[in-house]
């Protein structure tokens, strides 16, 4: 049974760690709530985007630019892992290298080749135990304060500049879409070739003369299309790490008050027992003279 004084050392750690817990717990509140307005203001753009890209892709058909029409083949996969520079937010980082690492699994087991591309130094720790003969690649965020459209367009620079090069046929990203603090989604996105949703209702029914021609517009808009669901996918990750660190947080601060109230019990318990045997003691010695 521990003694006195290492209940005592052990309560005042782990109300230290709950101080510490509580402070992150509000600092990730107060960062996603900017990080969740910055996601939100981008969805609207980044859905009216495809909608326009749907189109243009639809009048073009088949073939195209490259960036539409691909390779003809989809040997080689360049699969990009996109989480967090810093842990603590609970299965944030780990949702998604686990979704990474089951098409990973399935690409090998068809016979494809696999490149991966990092984005945040989670991810790469995580998929360097058993992927890393096939990283390709590293982009380290950790300097930058605030996520912008600059470091979107870096990204996909160096994802296109290997696809002009030839070494890859298709492009996908892993990240996770925001839903609520409580529920961050593993979701998986191929940008290479570009697929883009069909448009919905007035979208869908309204015809559109182009000038200059839908392939010409096609071919300098897609590398911005590219930067632009990075962006999109770096903004909804933002919000998603909050808020996954702000839950793990909470529970860490309720966890850690349970083990202060069970350390405290003990602790009194093993000084009123101290001083019971304190007492017989006394009384013993009282009644032997």
């Amino acid at each position: 049974m521990p003694n006195l004084k290492d209940l005592k050392t052990r309560i005042d750690s782990v109300k230290s760690t709950r101080k510490i817990t509580q402070a992150m717990q509000m600092v990730a509140a107060a960062k996603l709530r900017r990080a969740e307005e910055a996601a939100g203001a981008a969805r609207p753009y980044a859905e009216q985007f495809n909608a326009v890209m749907a189109g243009l892709a639809g009048s073009v058909g088949e073939g195209g630019p490259k960036l539409l029409a691909g390779t003809g083949s989809d040997q080689v996969h360049l699969l990009v892992v996109m989480t967090s520079e810093r842990g603590l937010c609970g299965g944030f980082n780990t949702n998604i290298v686990k979704l990474a690492k089951a098409r990973a699994k399935k690409l090998l087991a068809e016979g494809k080749t696999l490149k991966i591309l990092t984005v945040g130094k989670k991810g790469r720790e995580q998929l360097r135990r058993e992927y890393a003969d096939y990283l390709v690649g590293h982009v380290d965020l950790s300097d930058v304060k605030n996520v912008g459209y600059i470091n979107a367009q870096d990204i996909a620079a160096d994802i296109l500049s290997r696809f002009d090069g030839g070494e890859f046929d298709v492009a996908t990203i892993y990240f996770s879409q925001f839903e609520s603090v409580i529920s961050q989604v593993p979701t998986e996105l191929q940008i290479i070739p570009a697929k883009f949703e069909d448009a919905e209702g007035d979208a869908a029914s309204t015809v559109f003369d182009y000038e200059p021609g839908e392939e010409e517009i096609l071919r300098e808009l897609l590398p911005r299309g590219v930067a632009t669901q990075i962006f999109a996918a770096l903004l909804e990750n933002g919000a998603s790490e909050q808020g996954a660190r702000m839950s793990a947080m909470d529970n860490a601060t309720r966890n850690a008050g349970e083990m202060i109230d069970k350390l405290t019990i003990q602790f009194n318990r093993t000084r009123q027992a101290v001083i019971t045997n304190e007492l017989i003691e006394i009384i013993s010695g009282a009644e032997a003279l």
